[in-house]
């Protein structure tokens, strides 16, 4: 019984340290993803494409920005919910936010940047308050991961 219950102690361990990591590196991929399409991509869309195909090239990537960003928080958060739950509570933050960011905002700045496309003044003023509100969120989101990797870091 003695060897059993060893075994099975090492095993629970051994699952406890791979969660880990494989929190650790949700975590991470999502606050370097958040960086780099912030710090990188996006800059370098507008500076080396004329406006148009800016505005085609970025309204098709940040769909897959937002699932990439939803599910890495979501696996990170789900790991962490077990024994580190000030940095899951973080990370669900940052899942939700870009979940309202690709579900509801996305569709609602598009249909408002059209109209400032084919003229409409008054679409300008609705644009901008969106796009400030999605960075925003975008924000929250990232400082939110990041608090989440200072805290994981602090506990172990």
């Amino acid at each position: 019984m003695g060897r059993i219950h060893a075994r099975l102690t090492g095993i629970t361990e051994l699952m406890t340290v791979a969660l880990y990591i494989i929190g650790f590196l949700a975590l991470a991929l999502c606050v370097g993803g958040m960086v780099f399409f912030a710090i990188v991509v996006a800059p370098m869309v507008f500076i080396h494409l004329d406006e148009i195909n800016a505005g085609k090239l970025i309204r098709a990537m940040f769909p897959w920005y937002y699932l990439f960003v939803i599910i890495t928080a979501i696996i990170a958060a789900g790991v962490y919910a077990y024994q580190l739950n000030y940095a899951s509570v973080g990370l669900a933050v940052t899942a939700v936010g870009a979940l309202y960011s690709r579900q509801i905002l996305m569709g609602k700045i598009n249909i408002a940047r059209d109209a400032m496309i084919i003229g409409d003044k008054n679409s300008n003023r609705l644009f901008d308050k969106l796009h400030k509100r999605s960075v925003r969120i975008n924000a929250l989101g990232l400082l939110t991961a990041i608090g989440a990797i200072v805290y994981v870091g602090i506990q172990h």
